[in-house]
C-alpha cells in the first residue's frame, strides 16, 4: 500500500518532462531510481493551499491509496516535503479514450459496450470501497498505452468522496455541467447513483458522438437534465440496438433510488452478452460526430446542437448563421465605404492609381 513518507522525493525519483498542469499542481514523468520504473508524479505546491485544500489533498491521497484495480490509475507512492506533496501514479501513455476512438479504422456498438464495461468495472470497484468519483467525464477516461486493446483507466479523484454503504447526503455541488445528475442540480442528498448517471451520459456519447443534454445556456441545460429530457432521434439511433437504449434508460433514470447500479449494469445483456447482442456494424457517423465533440471539448467552446445533436443544422443554428451573415455583410459594407472614401481623397490629391481594392473585396464576398 502507498503510504505517505517523509523522505526526499529526489532521493528516490528522477524527474523528467511536464505532462500536465493544474492551478496548484504540475504532473511530470518520473523514474524510480532503484528500479528504473517510470511513473507520473503529481506535484502539489502546498504553500498555496488553504486549510480546506489541504484536507482535500489528504482525502484524494487516502482514496487513491485504497483503490487497486486494473481499470483505475493506481497510486504507488505519496511523499510529503516542506512546501510540496508528491503523488506518484501509474504512467498512462495511451491518451484519452475518446481521442483513441476517432483514430480507429473500425468502431462498432460492440466496441462501445467493451469501453463502458471497463468504465463500469472501475466504478463498481469504487462503490464497493465506499468511494463516489463525482467527476466521470471523457477527460478522466484514459488508456494504459497506445497498444491496441489497452485497458481503459479511470483517473482524477480530486472530487471523489467517501461514503458509508448507500449513504445519501448533501456533499456539496461538484462535477462537470453536462454530466451532473438531477439530484445534484436540485441540491438534494446524493451518493453512488450520481456516477451511474454520468455513465449514462458517457454511454450515450460513445454510441452517437454527441451528448444527450445540451444547451448554450447553462440554466436551460440544467432544466433539461432535471427533467431527464433526452431522446433517441433518427437516423443515427435507428441502427442502435434496443438493448443499448435500454441500458441508457436505466442509467438516466431521474429517481436515483430506481437508477441501475454498477453491479447491475455489468450483468445487463448488452454488456455480458456483447457478442450476440451488440451490433458489429461500423459506426462512421459516430466517429465523425465524436471528432467534432472532442474538438469542442478541447477548445471549451459549446457550439449549438440540434435538439440533442451538435452536428446537424436546425432552425436554431440557421438563425444564428443568418445573424452572423447579416453582421458580416454590414461590417463589409462599412469597410468598403471607408475604403471608397479614402480612394476618392487619394485621387483628388493627385496620387497614383489606387489598386481596385473595393471591387476585389466585393467580388470575394
Amino acid at each position: 500500500m502507498a503510504t505517505t513518507t517523509c523522505t526526499r522525493f529526489t532521493d528516490e525519483y528522477q524527474l523528467f518532462e511536464e505532462l500536465g498542469k493544474g492551478a496548484f499542481s504540475v504532473v511530470r514523468r518520473c523514474m524510480k531510481i532503484s528500479t528504473g520504473q517510470e511513473y507520473a508524479a503529481k506535484i502539489i505546491n502546498t504553500k498555496k493551499l488553504s486549510a480546506r485544500d489541504h484536507q482535500k489533498l489528504e482525502r484524494e491521497a487516502r482514496i487513491c491509496r485504497l483503490l487497486k484495480h486494473a481499470n483505475i490509475v493506481r497510486l504507488h507512492d505519496s511523499i510529503s516535503e516542506e512546501g510540496f506533496h508528491y503523488l506518484v501514479f501509474d504512467l498512462v501513455t495511451g491518451g484519452e479514450l475518446f481521442e483513441d476512438i476517432v483514430a480507429r479504422e473500425y468502431y462498432s456498438e460492440a466496441d462501445a459496450s467493451h469501453c463502458i464495461q471497463q468504465i463500469l468495472e472501475s466504478v463498481n470497484h469504487c462503490h464497493l470501497n465506499g468511494i463516489v468519483h463525482r467527476d466521470l467525464k471523457p477527460e478522466n477516461l484514459l488508456l494504459a498505452s497506445k497498444l491496441k486493446g489497452a485497458a481503459v483507466k479511470l483517473a482524477d479523484f480530486g472530487l471523489a468522496i467517501e461514503v458509508q454503504g448507500d449513504q445519501q447526503a448533501w456533499f456539496g455541488f461538484a462535477g462537470t455541467p453536462g454530466y451532473l445528475s438531477p439530484e445534484v442540480l436540485r441540491k438534494e442528498p446524493y451518493g453512488k447513483p450520481v456516477d451511474m448517471w454520468a455513465c449514462g451520459v458517457i454511454l450515450y456519447i460513445l454510441l452517437v458522438g454527441y451528448p444527450p443534454f445540451w444547451d448554450e445556456d447553462q440554466h436551460r441545460l440544467y432544466q433539461q437534465i432535471k427533467a431527464g429530457a433526452y431522446d433517441f432521434p433518427s437516423p443515427e439511433w435507428d441502427t442502435v440496438t434496443p438493448e443499448a437504449k435500454d441500458l441508457i434508460n436505466k442509467m438516466l433514470t431521474i429517481n436515483p433510488a430506481k437508477r441501475i447500479t454498477a453491479a447491475e449494469a455489468l450483468k445487463h445483456p448488452w454488456i455480458c452478452q456483447r457478442s450476440t447482442v451488440a451490433s458489429m456494424m461500423h459506426r462512421q457517423e459516430t466517429v465523425e460526430c465524436l471528432k467534432k465533440f472532442n474538438a469542442r471539448r478541447k477548445l471549451k467552446v459549446n457550439t449549438p446542437p440540434h435538439t440533442s445533436t451538435p452536428y446537424k443544422q436546425t432552425h436554431h443554428t440557421q438563425m444564428i448563421d443568418t445573424k452572423w451573415q447579416a453582421l458580416r455583410s454590414v461590417a463589409l459594407y462599412i469597410i468598403c465605404k471607408y475604403i471608397y472614401t479614402f480612394q476618392c481623397l487619394y485621387y483628388a490629391s493627385g496620387g497614383n492609381n489606387y489598386p481596385g481594392m473595393v471591387s476585389n473585396l466585393t467580388k470575394a464576398h
